[in-house]
């Protein structure tokens, strides 16, 4: 081993909440060094964690391809544009993808490059006394001393015991790659990445059925978002199942074999060609602490945290997906960036009552703050207004009227509880609701500031009036 290395902050993680705080810290004039294990296809380093690697940015590249393809199956002949031959080229789609993330993970090495962040690219372990051990891919290793160490472990993919990873049952990695389209897709987990995987490849001509073990759809979601995105969903020819509890799974030669019960309790078994696992992630932390280092893990495997991600060991922190608190790339961000100028002695929060939930499908699902049901079960007093997209010009003319806004606010303050939106493009729209919540804006603030016409934000616009029932383009 080389002799030991000194720093003032050592990440460990290089994925969205650890790149954040080693660049964050650099900045702030403190030498950093970060440590990431990750390789991409091509058996390089590849920074950037599961989101850019495997997560957010390539599903979001195979989503925006398999959208071309069914808009043009499916919208296009309304504007008068026709094709011949239509076929999708799965390996250059795929290809595409893969382009993006080369782009992106090298894009922080040279940010990192930049800033004057050290990168070591093996397996850390955080050691007592602030020491991390590197064990590089050469199989060589470093030890490295911080003043203090940022743990940004991320997380992985839970695998049931009954469906192992392989060739026909895959998790979002292998959903990322698939060769071909499958005939039938079985997807376990109708959460956002089951939804989204589930979605780019029922567009492209897969049979999708998606079991999901909860009773009720999106249940995190406002009950009515959940209601209208279901409907959209099941019109697209989403097969979702609900209060089904998968038990077993057997590939066999014409397929996997899924044994189920659905939810009146009577024994099921679809038959697919791929399957899907998207039941949750938890937290990577296996192997990260040696004994002695005085950082506790729950029972899920998160280490455990103060409101300001600090473990209650000296110079330890901790940010993003294995701490608590929602899997949220943006929430990594933002505690990354909190921890780093926290260090560095400056305030640092992080608002998780603020915090964005967006799920990509068609049409999109984004909510910031409560529901109604939450509201209810909190017996807080609140009015509700809200807005179809069908009632906007520009989402006619775009031939994508489904879905609506909902803005909620408390009865008595009119301060802006929680906004849900369905549509297009309501991943960029819910910032306008997270922005007034922030700096604790009222329902009426919202529908006094003028909105571009034609635009979509006007649904936004028309829903805060509709708290006041003094919507103009709609029956109050």
């Amino acid at each position: 081993m080389s002799e030991q290395q000194q720093f003032d902050v050592v990440v460990i993680g290089a994925g969205p909440a650890g790149y954040h705080a080693a660049i964050r810290a650099a900045q702030l004039g403190l030498k950093t060094a970060c440590i990431d294990a990750a390789l991409g296809k091509d058996g390089k380093p590849a920074l950037g964690g599961t989101c850019l690697r495997v997560g957010c940015i390539p599903s979001k590249a195979l989503l925006d391809s398999s959208r071309q393809f069914w808009n043009m199956h499916h919208i296009f002949a309304d504007h008068g544009i026709s094709f011949a031959d239509e076929k999708i080229d799965v390996a250059t789609m795929v290809g595409r993808k893969d382009k993006i993330v080369k782009q992106f993970t090298g894009g922080i090495a040279s940010l990192f490059k930049a800033n004057k962040v050290t990168a070591f690219y093996g397996f850390g372990q955080l050691q007592p006394g602030n020491v991390v051990v590197v064990k590089q891919h050469d199989g060589s290793t470093v030890e490295l001393k911080g003043t203090n160490v940022i743990i940004a472990a991320g997380s992985d993919s839970i695998e049931l015991p009954f469906a192992k990873f392989g060739e026909h049952i895959v998790d979002n990695v292998g959903a990322l790659d698939f060769t071909e389209v499958p005939k039938r897709l079985g997807v376990i987990g109708a959460g956002v990445i089951g939804l989204e995987l589930g979605s780019v490849w029922n567009r492209l001509g897969a049979e999708v059925t998606i079991l999901e073990g909860m009773p009720t759809f999106l249940s995190a979601a406002d009950g009515e978002a959940s209601k209208v995105a279901a409907r959209e969903f099941k019109k697209q020819g989403l097969d979702i199942r609900l209060g089904c509890k998968v038990s077993n799974t057997d590939v066999q030669a014409d397929g996997v074999h899924v044994a189920y019960t659905d939810a009146s309790g009577a024994a099921q078994e679809l038959v697919v060609d791929k399957l899907l696992v998207a039941v949750g992630r938890r937290a990577a932390t296996k192997g990260l602490l040696a004994d002695g280092t005085g950082v506790q893990v729950n029972e899920r495997g998160q280490i455990v945290v103060d409101e300001h991600c600090h473990t209650g060991v000296d110079g330890v922190w901790a940010v993003g997906d294995c701490v608590r608190g929602p899997m949220l790339a943006h929430k990594g961000f933002e505690e990354g960036i909190a921890v780093a100028e926290l260090i560095a002695g400056l305030p640092g929060h992080v608002n998780f009552d603020t915090i964005p939930w967006v799920i990509y499908t068609e049409p999109e699902i984004a909510w910031v703050g409560k529901t109604e049901e939450q509201l209810k079960a909190e017996g807080v007093p609140y009015k509700a207004g809200s807005f179809p997209f069908a009632a906007v010009g520009r989402a006619v003319a775009m031939a994508e009227p489904a879905g609506f806004v909902k803005v909620i606010a408390h009865a008595e303050t009119d301060t802006v509880l929680g906004m849900h939106l369905v549509g297009a493009n309501v991943s960029e729209l819910v910032h306008e609701g997270v922005l007034t919540m922030e700096f604790k804006g009222s329902a009426d603030d919202l529908a006094r500031i003028c909105h571009a016409h034609p635009s979509l934000s006007e649904a936004v616009h028309d829903a805060a009036m509709a708290v006041h029932k003094r919507a103009i383009h709609k029956a109050n």
